[in-house]
């Protein structure tokens, strides 16, 4: 499956906004919305479904993190980004049982 994100900064640089889209049908639009929260940096999410959810996020070392724990539908994501920065190469698992996680979705982003 292929996709775009397109990633841009809000008005006043304190909010990075992502929209991605996909060509398979199943996958639907999305608006990421990152910026400070509560408990750190962390994620809105929405998509063309009517889904919204939050996720806490980290970047530290070359990886970026999200993850979220909800009853029955738990997710995380590691990615790491390449020596040049031009790449993030990453695997969301989902654990619908708060304790096995299974891959999820494999996702590569490349910056053009």
């Amino acid at each position: 499956m292929h996709g775009e994100a397109r990633v841009e900064w809000l008005e006043g640089r304190a909010f990075l906004m992502q929209r991605a889209t996909a060509d398979h049908p199943d996958a639907p639009d999305s608006l990421w919305v990152i910026g400070p929260g509560p408990d750190g940096l962390q994620v809105d999410y929405f998509d063309s479904r009517g889904v919204r959810r939050v996720y806490a996020t980290s970047l530290r070392d070359g990886e970026l993190r999200f993850w979220r724990a909800a009853p029955g539908f738990s997710q995380r994501f590691l990615g790491r980004i390449s020596a040049d920065g031009r790449e993030i190469d990453g695997l969301w698992q989902l654990s619908t049982d708060d304790a096995t996680w299974n891959d999820d979705l494999r996702m590569r982003f490349r910056r053009r």
